[in-house]
């Protein structure tokens, strides 16, 4: 493996990571907002839960993407 090569695989392994982890602030933000909105509006009914739940799954893909272990998937 030359060194230039090397260098391209970090490279795409930090914009994996950079992409992941703006999701995951985006995820923890939008799930805060959501949850004052319904404790606020609605504390009997806590509908946050149901976007968190769906939204989790797709977090953990993406978790998975980004650690490398869908590498068959990803284009070369």
């Amino acid at each position: 493996m030359t060194a230039n090569t090397n260098n391209e695989s970090h490279d795409k392994a930090r914009r994996r990571l950079r992409g992941f982890a703006n999701h995951l602030v985006g995820y923890f933000a939008a799930i805060a907002v959501l949850a004052v909105l319904s404790f606020t509006f609605t504390s009997d009914n806590l509908w946050f839960i149901a976007p968190m739940i769906g939204w989790s799954p797709v977090l953990a893909v993406h978790a998975a993407f980004a650690m490398g272990h869908m590498e068959l998937l990803t284009r070369k």
